[in-house]
């Protein structure tokens, strides 16, 4: 008896997921399990390629700059954001490949 192919909508990638591939996925989903994070994280994506002042998102988010800048960095840790240092702010940047890989697993159609 050959068995069935599994149900698109039951699967959530083309294969079973390796341990390495678990890890980075669960890291960064764990990072996005914060409703702070996932919007400071919305914020910056919705500037595309653009990078972001952390100065920007104080405001825009209205939290303090200590609790902006632990959900940043918690990004960072993820592998969704990058930092880089200008002057007196840091200004981050979505890692379009962690995007893509995410939208990869999670493209449930």
């Amino acid at each position: 008896m050959v068995a069935a192919a599994p149900d698109e909508c039951c699967s959530l990638a083309e294969a079973p997921i390796g341990a390495a591939d678990a890890e980075r996925f669960a890291k960064r989903m764990k990072a996005l399990s914060d409703p702070a994070r996932l919007r400071v994280l919305s914020h910056v994506a919705a500037q595309g390629c653009e990078a972001v002042c952390a100065c920007d998102l104080i405001e825009a988010l209205d939290i303090s700059q200590p609790t902006v800048s632990h959900h940043l960095k918690k990004l960072v840790e993820a592998g969704l954001l990058v930092r880089e240092q200008r002057g007196r702010w840091a200004h981050y940047t979505v890692v379009r490949e962690a995007f893509a890989e995410l939208r990869r697993l999670l493209d449930l159609r």
